[in-house]
């Protein structure tokens, strides 16, 4: 499994998620080299049982989650917001966040359709506000 939520840490014994309609409980969990972790589940006793939950989302509840810090947000919470420059122009909107290795992307989809992966930094990524965040793009990175 390929952790890519808001704290990979939350995969804990006991943590209860969910595969579509089913439950899951949290038997164990374990990296697995440097490329995600292994997550044994309650129920889930063979390797068939496994194979029926390859590439699932798996999803916890939002009761679940730790408590946030000042400034600090879920990176869940900015799917949907509407992604506009500095200066108040629409970029498009939200529609993904990649959890990379070295940084982490917002997927912004351009009102004509194209899909622009920014990079999730400071300097050019501001705090969500109002349903909006605040994107100051290279030049280049968006299309015209």
């Amino acid at each position: 499994m390929l952790p890519s939520g808001d704290d990979p840490g939350d995969f804990t014994r006991g943590v209860l998620l969910r595969a579509g309609e089913r439950e899951l409980e949290v038997l164990s969990v374990r990296p697995y080299r440097d490329r995600g972790l292994i997550v044994a589940f309650v129920g889930v006793t063979d390797r068939n049982a496994a194979e029926e939950l390859r590439g699932a989302a798996l999803t916890g509840e939002p009761s679940g989650r730790h408590r946030l810090g000042e400034g600090e947000f879920w990176s869940s919470s900015l799917v949907g917001l509407q992604a506009v420059t500095p200066a108040g122009a629409v970029l498009g909107r939200v529609t993904g966040v990649l959890t990379g290795r070295l940084q982490d992307r917002l997927v912004v989809t351009t009102p004509a359709g194209a899909e622009v992966e920014v990079p999730f930094v400071e300097e050019m990524v501001g705090d969500p506000a109002e349903g909006r965040i605040s994107i100051d793009p290279p030049e280049g990175l968006f299309p015209d």
